[in-house]
């Protein structure tokens, strides 16, 4: 009996819960908000950053340790190609050299003694009065002071060439943007070559190296044009051109970027090296395209609301689109809109879409100027028309 009676109760709560639930939901009213679909420009593009550089950068160091007895270029120093820019203390090279002039010499007279001992040796093994071996012994000798002699000259040769190296020269025609020793500091060519100066080649003609995501690369293309700016100058665009797309990867953190190098004029100078630059590169441009809210691409209907007519597919089909203008071959992807159909539910409607702008993307088939899609919905109750959200992924109304 109490099992009776328990299925009795349990029953008569289920009744009252469902009445209960369907009076809530007539007792709301659905509101779709909508958008309609325009014709206007459009313009995608792939942002990034990069750091300013000169087109030729030269770091210009010594090959030989010392100190730095004097300076003949600064901070923004114009230089010529040859120019001498400092001058290493050659005293010791000097000496180096005048110590191997010296070990010559005395090569060269051991040399010439050698020649006169192995001709002698030659005119008394004519006259039977020396040995053959005499005459072998003095050639060898002959013949390892003419080595000498030469090891001697390239020695020489070596220490005036550190002599040399103790003047440093500008490689190129530029400006001095960077100096990194004084006078007196000294220098040690020891494993690497010190670094005393960074020469830029031009500044009026600079270039970008921006670090664009792998998932943009693929749109970046050589000669598209850039627009950037720079923390110095908020309120001031910049234009470059993409020049090259280089294919080493760089990962950071996982990340993995590809440099891309843009070519940037800079006529007044303003552009310094070393400053970054906020990169928006346009890879592609529409006068007059036809604009769908994106917010459209995000609403999604409760399965109970949606009118699955297959007219409603077919209407956007290859035979029968409707409206915007063909694909044309461009690159495009499918998705689906809904409109409001005649009984107020909403309706699928299949569309190809090319390029988008981050408010809006562009369509390529499904709709025409003019037609009105859903792009959020809220639900408000009958009696008091007060709205409540009832799709949190729809693009309108409010969030809880």
């Amino acid at each position: 009996m109490k099992k009776w009676l328990f299925l009795f109760f349990l029953l008569a709560a289920l009744a009252g819960g469902g009445w209960w639930w369907l009076k809530r939901e007539h007792g709301t009213a659905l509101q779709y908000e909508t958008a309609a679909v325009t014709h206007g420009p459009m313009t995608q593009i792939v942002t990034a950053s990069g750091a300013l550089n000169p087109v030729i950068n030269v770091t210009v160091g010594s090959q030989i340790s010392g100190i730095i007895q004097k300076l003949f270029a600064d901070y923004n120093s114009p230089v010529k190609a040859g120019q001498v820019v400092a001058q290493i203390d050659p005293a010791t090279y000097q000496a180096v050299v005048h110590q191997m002039e010296g070990e010559l010499a005395n090569a060269r007279a051991a040399l010439e003694l050698a020649q006169l001992t192995a001709a002698r040796k030659k005119e008394l093994v004519a006259q039977n009065a020396s040995t053959k071996a005499d005459l072998d012994t003095a050639m060898a000798t002959l013949h390892q002071a003419e080595g000498t002699v030469l090891v001697k000259q390239a020695n020489l040769e070596k220490a005036n060439v550190d002599l040399n190296r103790c003047t440093i020269y500008s490689p190129i025609d530029g400006i001095v943007i960077s100096r990194s020793v004084d006078v007196g500091q000294t220098v040690a060519a020891t494993m690497n070559a010190p670094v005393l100066f960074t020469i830029a080649n031009d500044l009026a003609k600079m270039q970008i190296d921006a670090d664009v995501a792998e998932a943009d690369v693929g749109n970046v293309a050589v000669e598209q044009t850039v627009d950037f700016t720079v923390d110095a100058f908020p309120y001031r665009t910049f234009h470059g051109t993409v020049i090259q797309v280089r294919n080493a990867a760089k990962t950071v953190q996982n990340v993995v970027t590809y440099d891309v190098v843009i070519s940037v004029t800079n006529d007044d100078l303003k552009l310094k090296p070393g400053m970054t630059a906020n990169v928006s590169i346009v890879v592609a441009q529409r006068e007059d395209a036809l604009k769908l809210s994106n917010a459209a691409l995000r609403f999604r209907p409760p399965d109970e609301q949606v009118k699955t007519t297959p007219v409603a597919i077919r209407a956007a089909g290859p035979g029968g689109r409707r409206g915007g203008k063909p694909g044309g071959g461009r690159a495009s992807r499918e998705r689906t809109v809904y409109v409001l159909s005649a009984a107020g539910k909403p309706e699928p409607v299949p569309v190809k879409l090319g390029i988008n702008d981050g408010i809006a993307t562009e369509v390529l088939e499904g709709l025409k100027d003019g037609d009105v899609v859903i792009t959020g919905m809220t639900a408000a109750p009958a009696k008091t028309g007060s709205a409540a959200p009832m799709n949190p992924l729809s693009g309108g109304g409010r969030r809880f």
